[in-house]
């Protein structure tokens, strides 16, 4: 059974979703754009089901009550203190992390930075950023693949061309998800005043081929789907060698980028697999 919480930070009040018993190991899901914390639903309640502890918050700019104004409050580094403090709001000081599209790329760089309290990770989607960063520089078909991100970063050009027309172009990107319900929900919440301005406003606030991260140093999975039309092959076959710690790596043939949603029951297993295979890092970091 999915629960509602909200977790007060110094950062403002965040909603968020929960399943699974309070004492239960615990699993932090960041979400991607344009979605939300909605997008884990069927993740969630597989962990909860399985004894873990799992939330899923709205992010920075998702959550009404936080969705500042100022493009640079969506920095980089505050996304990634953004995880810290939803994480002490919940009392854990360790927990296993995962994160689809903009979740990823922020959990790469919360596995980077802050290892003692990350016990495993979750990439689904998006590379590792120094993986990523050099495809853009150096694969024409990467550089093809993101050229969206110019537009994104225009102040009111994504907004026009998006959402017109009853947010037509948001519709069709949304389309692989294949549930007409869920898609009217993420639209509904993008045409609330403000709300698709402070998603792309992560765009705004960070260009990915700035990104610096070393070689992640806790164990790994990532998960792509071959049909992703934002990230292909080049950076997703180099993360593997940005990760010094155990690493697996799950391709979907048959998926594209919105992998929780498009293949939710072999993305559950998957999860499940790597979070059971390091049970016992997790139990030593519980007991440190």
């Amino acid at each position: 059974m999915i629960e509602k919480l909200t977790l007060s930070t110094g950062a403002g009040d965040f909603d968020a979703l929960a399943a699974g018993p309070a004492d239960g190991r615990p699993v932090l899901l960041l979400h991607g754009f344009p979605q939300g914390a909605a997008e884990w639903e069927h993740q969630l309640t597989a962990l909860g089901a399985a004894g873990f502890r799992a939330v899923a918050p709205d992010q920075r700019g998702y959550s009404a009550a936080v969705r500042p104004d100022d493009v640079a409050a969506y920095r980089m580094d505050e996304l990634v203190a953004d995880v810290l403090r939803f994480a002490d709001a919940l009392g854990w000081t360790t927990f296993d992390l995962v994160g689809h599209d903009w979740g990823a790329a922020i959990g790469w760089l919360v596995a980077d930075r802050h290892p003692g309290r990350v016990t495993t990770f979750t990439a689904v989607s998006v590379p590792h950023p120094q993986a990523f960063a050099d495809a853009l520089r150096d694969d024409a078909d990467q550089q093809q693949r993101s050229a969206y991100l110019g537009m994104f970063r225009q102040p009111g050009a994504a907004e026009q061309m998006m959402l017109a027309e009853d947010a037509a172009g948001l519709r069709r990107m949304l389309g692989p998800i294949g549930d007409p319900a869920r898609i009217a929900v993420y639209v509904e919440r993008m045409q609330a005043p403000g709300a698709f301005t402070a998603a792309l406003n992560w765009y705004r606030a960070t260009r990915p081929e700035d990104v610096e991260a070393a070689p992640t140093t806790v164990p790994t999975l990532y998960v792509w789907g071959a049909r992703d039309i934002g990230v292909g092959a080049v950076a997703a076959k180099a993360t593997g060698n940005w990760v010094s710690a155990p690493y697996r790596f799950e391709i979907l043939e048959e998926t594209a980028h919105w992998v929780p949603e498009e293949a939710p029951s072999r993305l559950s297993a998957v999860l499940l697999d790597h979070l059971r295979e390091h049970a016992a890092d997790a139990a030593r970091e519980e007991n440190k």
